[in-house]
């Protein structure tokens, strides 16, 4: 059986309390959905929301003509006469999402329709679709109530329209109240009554079921799955694409999709920088610690025939394995850290440095595989990492109406230079300082990739801020991490600490 997958980010995701997709962004990820990712097909709008919603269709459209995908783009429209139509038709797309009521208590009390009148209402959108060159889909909103209340009427919906020229019917469970044995059965029931029929699934995941009652409805032989990168969409969100490729990879054998898993991380990556809205650090396949072995005895049966690994290799999602260092942490994830660093330590040694991050763990601090050659220097005070790069002084100006202002000035190698720069905010003033020195001295610098400020509750203001930066250096990425009251000089120790990494990495280089 063949799966399509229809991404609504565009559409269903964007309806994610504070999110909205500029026109550039929403291009951005349509090409990677269609081109990369490769799903079906896409929603990318709802009609007559906004100008900007008008111009991103626009954009998507005239891409989309020119790279033989037109049909693959699709936008939502209502049941409004000629309105939705011929917005969609000025945007340039070629297939219309009709939204239809397929409860009786939405017919009868938003529309104040009687069932007659709603199916005579719907021909007449058709027709006109149809007299305009659209392909049709059919939404029936709110289905799943339609299937527990009002069945006679969800039949009595489809009987109407099933000659009509309508090319998928799409099931939502719309307020995401059914469990996954409900979802088996109603889409068993219609698959058996309407077999002649394509019919796609809807999932949102109020109860947190969503990923399980997309996996029964394709177990009920529904024909297609809509979904959103990062589970993104209105309350609590949609069902996400990466469980779709989990579930239909690894558990449905006998299903088959045209998905290319590898390119998953980038898309998330990349919808998560455009929404501004982050993954939880332990979602499924997404999240940045799933791939991370904590326990100790974890690692240690990693190490001898991967007895922990699953059919989830981080491998097939452009990720890669990591043993996190804390205090439930022993020497098989040190040794795992260690040679992920190249880096060799006798067994007395281990064993103190084991301590000392079981310590830290202890007190809630966080130990990443760039802290580790610290940690050793301190634990063995052998000198193996010394601070080439020192902040001797800096002075940071924030003033009403004008830009913030950064003067550093830093000790490279014992050598002193001071540089001063504006910038859109402090630690972007700093940073602009900091690489005037660095373009001056011919010293290559990393790109920040990802800025992440932890504020603990309580309104305490002297309370510690962890900031936690991501870099990208020769294709390798460096996560370093700073604590201080203030969040900027948090993110300047965060700093030093990346630019002594370096240091030392391009020292080693240069002896080996």
């Amino acid at each position: 059986m063949q799966l399509e997958i229809m991404d609504t980010t565009l559409r269903d995701g964007e309806q994610t309390t504070g999110v909205s997709f500029s026109p550039h962004e929403k291009l951005s990820i349509a090409k990677l959905l269609l081109k990369d990712v490769k799903v079906d097909r896409i929603e990318v709008a709802s009609a007559r929301v906004s100008k900007g919603e008008f111009a991103a269709v626009q954009k998507i459209a005239k891409w989309a003509k020119k790279n033989n995908c037109l049909n693959k783009i699709e936008v939502l429209g209502f049941i409004d006469g000629k309105q939705s139509i011929d917005w969609i038709k000025d945007s340039g797309a070629k297939v219309i999402n009709l939204l239809c009521k397929g409860s009786l208590k939405h017919a009868k009390e938003q529309l104040k329709k009687t069932p007659e009148e709603h199916v005579t209402d719907i021909k007449k959108s058709i027709e006109y679709a149809k007299e305009s060159g659209f392909n049709i889909n059919i939404y029936l909103e709110d289905w799943s109530n339609g299937m527990i209340n009002s069945q006679d009427y969800v039949f009595y919906l489809l009987d109407s329209l099933k000659d009509q020229p309508i090319d998928r019917f799409m099931i939502p469970d719309t307020l995401g109240i059914l469990n996954h044995e409900q979802t088996f059965e109603y889409c068993s029931i219609i698959r058996k009554k309407y077999p002649e029929l394509h019919f796609d699934f809807h999932a949102h995941n109020d109860y947190d079921l969503a990923t399980a009652n997309a996996f029964a409805a394709i177990k009920a032989g529904i024909n297609g799955v809509h979904t959103t990168i990062n589970g993104l969409g209105e309350r609590a969100g949609n069902v996400p694409l990466s469980s779709v490729i989990g579930i239909v990879k690894d558990h449905l054998p006998n299903v088959k999709t045209q998905l290319d898993e590898t390119k998953l991380t980038k898309i998330s990556n990349i919808v998560e920088s455009f929404s501004g809205i982050r993954v939880p650090e332990n979602k499924p396949l997404i999240g940045e610690n799933v791939f991370t072995q904590t326990c100790g005895v974890h690692a240690d049966g990693d190490s001898k025939n991967s007895l922990y690994f699953n059919n989830l290799m981080p491998e097939r999602f452009g990720r890669i394995r990591k043993y996190a260092l804390g205090k439930t942490s022993g020497k098989a994830n040190i040794q795992k850290n260690l040679e992920e660093l190249g880096l060799v330590l006798d067994t007395e040694s281990l064993q103190k440095v084991t301590a000392k991050i079981i310590a830290l763990g202890d007190k809630k601090e966080n130990v990443t595989t760039e802290d580790l050659p610290y940690i050793i220097a301190d634990v063995l005070d052998n000198g193996q990492i010394e601070k080439s790069i020192k902040f001797n002084h800096y002075l940071l100006s924030l003033a009403n109406g004008l830009k913030p202002m950064a003067s550093v000035n830093v000790e490279i190698n014992g050598k002193s230079h001071e540089r001063s720069s504006v910038g859109d905010g402090q630690y972007d003033a700093f940073m602009k300082a900091l690489w005037k020195i660095y373009d001056e001295l011919g010293k290559p610098h990393p790109v920040l990739d990802d800025y992440s400020v932890t504020i603990p509750p309580g309104g305490k203001t002297d309370a510690l801020v962890e900031t936690v930066i991501t870099w990208k250096f020769n294709n390798k990425k460096i996560k370093t991490r700073g604590l201080h009251p203030d969040q900027t000089e948090a993110a300047i120790k965060a700093t030093e600490k990346m630019l002594n990494i370096i240091e030392h990495q391009n020292i080693v280089k240069s002896k080996q």
